[in-house]
């Protein structure tokens, strides 16, 4: 069964800067593209950016484009979330997720999504 485990998360102050990974499990193979989603406390889940299969393209909400950045590592099955410039308003807990539709384009409706991590949370003092 395939499995997403997210690490990096933590609180840190405004301007500051984290990396999350989402590191994959159970899976032969790195044909696989990933979303990153956060949800704050009373908001609806967003889609963050994401990458997809080939590494070939990669998308962003308006909210963080310039500030995020999507990689991955195929040698380590692990797709990482750079976050610089942080601001309050990116608090929330950061999930990944994995689309095994081997999709050309970055998919940003999380019910496209098969398979999520549980999350870690990020926080962003001022």
């Amino acid at each position: 069964q395939v499995r997403l485990v997210e690490s990096g998360g933590g609180l840190v102050q405004a301007g500051g800067s984290l990396r999350l990974s989402c590191a994959v499990s159970a899976l032969t193979s790195s044909w696989y593209g990933m979303g990153w989603f956060r949800q704050a406390p009373r908001k609806e889940r967003e889609f963050v950016g994401g990458i997809n299969w080939s590494g070939a393209s990669t998308s962003y909400a308006d909210s963080v484009k310039g500030r995020f950045t999507i990689s991955r590592d195929n040698a380590k099955n692990t797709v990482y979330l750079q976050m610089n410039s942080l601001q309050p308003e990116d608090t929330a807990v950061y999930y990944c997720a994995l689309d095994q539709r081997l999709s050309q384009v970055v998919l940003e409706s999380p019910e496209l999504y098969s398979s999520w991590g549980q999350g870690t949370q990020v926080t962003v003092s001022s």
